[in-house]
């Protein structure tokens, strides 16, 4: 029998497989095939260490030292600017972020197709760093393999039982016995936690869309920081020698394989224009991702309460990548029974017990 049967093998799942490894047997079950490929693999995949709510920004602090332990982490840097009429929603970003506020000229010297006929004021912040995903996800991995965890990709699981001592979770090419399951399963949490006879907690997936466009005028945008729009309603990163744009949009879907909303996309270029020098003529892909989240915005992380067998690893969001070490260490140490290096007060903001 299996102490711990992960269901979903994105950055949630993965860590949790490496973490609980040291606990007792995983196996990790991921429908498609390989690791990371919905919302995982399509993350901006920033470190920003005061981004999120107070209980995120906790995971983020906690998370900080594994990432650079890993080495998985590379200077960019992180430009606020705004606009007379976007003022209020500059100063709350500034305020929630602990930028430093700085010249327009001093913006235009990072980013020189800033239009400074519209831009009145900007922030900066230089620890804000890009995260390598795929040696992220990778870590996590060859951590519960070394520990003897295995992982089981194209295994959809298509049907879960609750047995006297534990579980039988059935895909297509097996039936696996379990103690626990844990619930990683993204924007399909709710899905499974109704498949094992448990009540759902309201999981909702958002929509969040990307466009690749070419190096705006030919500029090397290798050193550029990621830049934001007052209020998060658009931001541009770099990514290998092109630029990331995204209408930061949050549009409620069920889940499923998600693709860009061409309309959504225009208009979120279209903000992003209205702010630089430099029109958008082409695209080079596009593409979206699932970001999900619990009714109030925050991780799910620990046993449900009308069963302890049955535990959360849900409602990342748009977090995941940066809180993951910290998250799934939380995660073993609440299955563990061990003290954790968290306060008291956001270990209860995470619990399923608030929802009861």
């Amino acid at each position: 029998m299996i102490d711990f049967l992960i269901i979903g093998g994105g950055i949630a799942g993965t860590s949790a497989a490496a973490r609980l490894s040291e606990l007792g047997s995983v196996t990790l079950l991921e429908r498609e095939d390989a690791l990371a490929y919905h919302a995982s693999g399509r993350s901006a995949a920033l470190f920003e260490e005061n981004y999120g709510k107070p209980s995120t920004i906790a995971l983020n602090g906690a998370s900080h030292a594994f990432h650079i332990d890993a080495d998985v982490l590379s200077p960019r840097g992180l430009l606020l600017i705004g606009t007379p009429e976007s003022g209020a929603a500059f100063a709350t970003d500034q305020t929630t972020m602990h930028l430093d506020p700085i010249t327009v000229a001093e913006a235009q010297t990072m980013i020189p197709i800033l239009d400074d006929s519209k831009i009145d004021r900007a922030a900066y912040h230089a620890d804000a760093w890009d995260i390598d995903t795929d040696r992220l996800i990778q870590t996590f991995a060859r951590q519960a393999r070394q520990n003897g965890g295995q992982i089981a990709t194209k295994a959809e699981v298509t049907h879960i039982t609750r047995t006297a001592t534990g579980w039988d979770v059935t895909t297509a090419n097996a039936t696996y016995t379990a103690k626990s399951i844990v619930n990683a399963a993204g924007a399909w949490v709710d899905i499974i936690a109704q498949m094992a006879g448990i009540a759902p907690l309201g999981f909702k997936p958002l929509r969040r869309s990307m466009a690749r466009i070419p190096a705006p005028g030919g500029h090397d945008v290798s050193a550029w920081p990621i830049l934001f729009g007052p209020g998060e309603n658009w931001y541009a990163k770099p990514d290998a020698g092109a630029l990331i744009v995204s209408p930061a949009d949050e549009d409620q879907v069920a889940p499923h394989d998600a693709y860009a909303d061409d309309m959504i996309l225009a208009e979120g270029l279209a903000r992003y224009e209205a702010h630089v020098t430099e029109p958008v003529t082409r695209l080079l892909a596009s593409w979206a991702g699932l970001r999900t989240f619990a009714p109030d915005g925050t991780l799910v992380l620990g046993p449900d309460p009308a069963d302890p067998q049955f535990i959360w690893c849900a409602g990342q969001g748009g977090y995941g990548m940066q809180s993951s070490p910290g998250a799934s260490q939380l995660l073993a140490d609440i299955i563990g029974g061990r003290p954790s290096t968290l306060d008291a007060a956001t270990i209860a903001a995470l619990s399923p017990e608030r929802f009861t």
